[in-house]
Order: structure tokens, then C-alpha cells, then sequence
């Protein structure tokens, strides 16, 4: 019957009702209204929370993606690896709002290479929680890897910037880096960073 009519309306309807709060617990505070519960309470379905669902939120994300390119008339893009796991170690206390507010800046905000959106354009909310291993330059590629693969890219990175932060002398790298001289030749050698053997001819403190 219509508020203030006479006349009742036969209808067919099915209530929705949703709430992220816990009814029971309110009920017991007399905050909500015992009876209501029970008419509403006829199936009840739980939602869990983004933070319980972790390993959807690649397929979430990358939907959503497409659908905000959609939207906004954007170039869609892939997620990198970093970005993704990232993602997936953030607690996302908005749930899937949330989620899609940071999808959207990614995209907004991502350079215009065309490649992977990296973790470096997540918002610092999100990113602050990710190991800084995501936020390396190399992040992306590292989290495609297994450990000795991903150990073995680290090394030569490592190992590179040493060399080149003492002028490409092996010795003084060697000194620093905590490794004989010879060991350090043969690790260079096998990430592909040296080409040749250590010249024993050399001084202690010579370039090679």
C-alpha cells in the first residue's frame, strides 16, 4: 500500500540489503533493529574482504583496467610483475573502490612507452607497504623469476655498479666487495660483465 493511499499494489520484488558492518554485534547494542535482522536474514552471503581474496587481484585489476580504459578513452595497458605484487601486498581497506581509483591513476599517470605500468607510479599509500625490491628498476623483471635466476640478476647489477663505481679497477672492487681478486674475475666472467682472465702481470691496483 502507498504511503497515505488505500489501495493495495500487488508487486514481485527481491531485497538486497549489504552492510560492512556486523549486524549481530549492533543488534546486542541495540544499534539495530532485532526484527528488521530477521526479516532481511533469509540467505545470507559473506563478501570477504580484497585483503582475503589476494589472488584475484591480478584478473581484478586487469579487468578493471580494461574497463577504465574503456571509460576514459585511454590506451590500455599490461600491469607489470612489480606492480602486481605490490598490489596484492596492500591490505585495501576500500576494497574494490579503492582498487579501482588506483587502477585509474596508473593508467592516468603511466609513462607513455607503451610498456608494463610500473610500481613506481603507485600511489605512496600503497607503494609504502611493498618491499623495496618492487621499487628497484629492475623490480618488474626480478618477480618473473625464480630465486636463482633472480639472485644471479642482482649479482650482476650489483657487481656492475661496483665496477663502474671504482673506474673499472678489480682489486679496489674486490677489496670492497669482500672477495679475492681472482673470484671476482670468475664471477664477472660468468654474468657475462668480463670477458677475460686476470692478468697476473698486473699490479695490485691496476684497471681491468
Amino acid at each position: 500500500m502507498r504511503d497515505g493511499g488505500k489501495t493495495r499494489v500487488e508487486v514481485d520484488v527481491r531485497v538486497l540489503a549489504s552492510t560492512a558492518r556486523s549486524l549481530t554485534d549492533m543488534i546486542a547494542a541495540g544499534d539495530f533493529r532485532e526484527e528488521l535482522y530477521h526479516r532481511l536474514n533469509v540467505v545470507s552471503l559473506r563478501v570477504p574482504p580484497l585483503s582475503e581474496r589476494r589472488e584475484d587481484i591480478p584478473e581484478l585489476a586487469a579487468d578493471l583496467l580494461r574497463r577504465v580504459a574503456d571509460a576514459t578513452g585511454l590506451p590500455s595497458r599490461t600491469i607489470g610483475e612489480d606492480t602486481l605484487a605490490a598490489l596484492q601486498g596492500h591490505d585495501w581497506p576500500g576494497n574494490i573502490r579503492q582498487l579501482r581509483n588506483v587502477i585509474e591513476r596508473l593508467l592516468i599517470l603511466a609513462p607513455a612507452d607503451g610498456g608494463p605500468i610500473r610500481a613506481d607510479v603507485l600511489p605512496n599509500d600503497v607503494s609504502e607497504d611493498a618491499p623495496s625490491v618492487l621499487r628497484w628498476e629492475k623490480g618488474g623483471e626480478i618477480m618473473q623469476l625464480p630465486l636463482r635466476d633472480a639472485r644471479e640478476v642482482f649479482e650482476r647489477e650489483y657487481l656492475l655498479a661496483q665496477v663502474t663505481r671504482f673506474g673499472g679497477n678489480i682489486s679496489r672492487t674486490a677489496t670492497f666487495v669482500g672477495m679475492e681478486r681472482s673470484a671476482l674475475h670468475r664471477k664477472l666472467k660468468s654474468l657475462g660483465l668480463h670477458g677475460g682472465a686476470p692478468d697476473e702481470r698486473a699490479g695490485p691496483d691496476s684497471a681491468d
